[in-house]
């Protein structure tokens, strides 16, 4: 295991992450300038605006999510060329200490990234469907589809139930008392979430999940980029919530070998707030969708007269911070 991870490391030094993540990342042309030219003319006219920018982005990765929401809002087609590699919704160090710098970095801009150029090379030439639509035929449709989309939407979807200590807020009461009803207690819910990443129940690579099925909460656990929404999977189906990724990429720089030290670390950055939205839409029978082409900055202004409205872009439709 730990060759493949020196593998995997050459490889993605070995690529050219500039040129695949202006790809990765870029939406269509037209569709670009004609969500800046609206930009410009809102702010001209009628905003006031405050841009908030995820402090890891670089400035292309600011402007290209202030473009792709105003395309949203304005009715314009998404992309559907490609899958986007979204920017994180905060800074490299903003999970410090449970995750350190170094690692987001490479995590997101080389594994991520590597994961979403790869399906996007299996479809080249073929309609995309939504990114989680794809899972559930993953693992009949062939390795492309398993590793790289199954990469894709999985860290996605990590991305988006993280936030810094202090601001993912705390389970719903709704929530609160199906895991005490699931598994005894929020401690006991923990301990076998730990148990079940612990190398010797998830020897290798792979994800732990807490799922939705059939309206109650189980804990499972996938190897490598598989995960609950793909038909065959191994372990128990259903529609994930939580998700933590057990592989070496994602703790050994901070933790080396020390696994489940990570696991008890990373809960001081879960994302409650985004893990009771799906928990509800779990209950409906909704899986998140993890789509990174609306992970970006966020927009809000105020008219100059007496009735003011906001515009809640990017990022935030799709995660929720705060306390």
């Amino acid at each position: 295991h730990f060759g493949s991870s020196r593998i995997g490391q050459r490889q993605f030094h070995g690529s050219k992450p500039g040129s695949q993540r202006l790809a990765a990342m870029a939406p269509r042309r037209i569709r670009g300038l004609v969500a800046i030219a609206t930009g410009t003319l809102l702010a001209a006219r009628c905003l006031e605006p405050v841009f908030v920018a995820p402090k890891s982005g670089s400035r292309r990765d600011a402007l290209g999510g202030i473009a792709g929401a105003l395309a949203g809002l304005l009715g314009a087609e998404k992309s559907a060329h490609a899958y986007e590699l979204p920017p994180l919704p905060y800074a490299y160090d903003a999970l410090e200490p449970s995750i350190d710098k170094a690692t987001m970095e490479f995590h997101h801009d080389k594994h991520h990234l590597t994961y979403v150029t790869n399906i996007n090379k299996a479809l080249e030439g073929k309609t995309q469907p939504p990114l989680v639509d794809l899972q559930k035929t993953a693992i009949k449709d062939g390795p492309a589809f398993r590793n790289s989309g199954g990469g894709t939407y999985n860290h996605n979807f990590f991305w988006l139930e993280m936030a810094p200590k202090g601001q993912g807020g705390a389970p719903s009461a709704k929530l609160a008392a199906a895991i005490d009803e699931a598994f005894g207690s929020m401690d006991d819910f923990k301990a076998k979430f730990e148990a079940a990443g612990a190398p010797g129940a998830r020897f290798g690579s792979g994800w732990v999940w807490l799922i939705v099925a059939g309206g109650k909460l189980a804990i499972t656990s996938t190897p490598n980029q598989d995960n609950p929404l793909m038909e065959g999977v191994q372990g128990t189906a259903g529609i994930p919530i939580l998700g933590i990724d057990v592989w070496e990429h994602a703790y050994y720089l901070q933790y080396q070998y020390r696994r489940p030290d990570y696991i008890k670390a990373w809960w001081d950055v879960v994302n409650w707030n985004q893990v009771n939205a799906w928990y509800e839409d779990a209950l409906g029978g909704k899986a998140p969708t993890a789509d990174g082409a609306t992970s970006a900055a966020a927009l809000a202004g105020a008219r100059k007269s007496p009735t003011s409205f906001n515009l809640k872009l990017g990022f935030q439709t799709n995660a929720q911070f705060g306390s």
